[in-house]
């Protein structure tokens, strides 16, 4: 898998708790918000990588971790991983902030969103060259 960039994903109990304390007791800087103005997303730059607290947990039972993978092509992944036995738990669709997501899980059952920036998305950017 040519992983583009990835992100941990918390799913809190009280989102503005919990991005209070990312943002004004960790101090870590905010990469962008997105959402309703009500409830937004926040995602926080981590050093190489990024911190995105959203949504909430739903069962308390279950810790609220998802961890994010950009790829290049959303559907040739699913296709590769449904052909190796893993599960899709959710098919390929573009979400309504303009990514295409993918949803698997881990053996553990931790959650796995593949992500794909179509080219016309602003996120969309791979400083990467391949090599040759």
């Amino acid at each position: 898998m040519d992983v583009l960039a990835s992100r941990i994903i918390l799913r809190p109990q009280v989102p503005a708790v919990t991005q209070r304390f990312y943002r004004d007791d960790l101090g870590l800087a905010v990469a962008r918000e997105f959402g309703s103005p009500d409830a937004p997303g926040m995602v926080f730059f981590a050093g190489p990588t990024l911190i995105e607290i959203s949504g909430r947990l739903d069962d308390p039972a279950r810790a609220g971790t998802a961890i994010w993978l950009q790829v290049r092509d959303v559907q040739a992944e699913v296709d590769r991983l449904a052909g190796r036995g893993v599960p899709i738990v959710r098919p390929p669709r573009q979400e309504f902030w303009g990514l295409i997501e993918a949803w698997i899980a881990d053996p553990d059952g931790t959650p796995i969103v593949l992500v794909q920036v179509p080219a016309d998305h602003p996120l969309r950017r791979d400083t990467r060259t391949l090599a040759p």
